[in-house]
């Protein structure tokens, strides 16, 4: 699986960040970024799933399944 965090819908609520920070990271303005150029783990796919149903803005994109 892979995720990509659209910079232009991101508000920076950090929702994802606090659900899974293994796989997000937040720049200096508060704006998050897929950690590991986006790659997720196969052990943590719930969690990016989770973080992507929590993300307020439809900020998170699944590019791979």
């Amino acid at each position: 699986m892979k995720i990509h965090v659209i910079a232009d819908k991101c508000q920076g609520h950090n929702r994802c960040y606090v659900l899974a920070p293994e796989l997000f990271d937040v720049d200096d303005y508060g704006y998050a970024t897929a950690a590991n150029d986006g790659n997720v783990p196969a052990e943590m796919v719930d969690k990016a799933n989770l973080a992507v149903a929590n993300c307020p803005e439809h900020a998170i994109e699944v590019l791979e399944a």
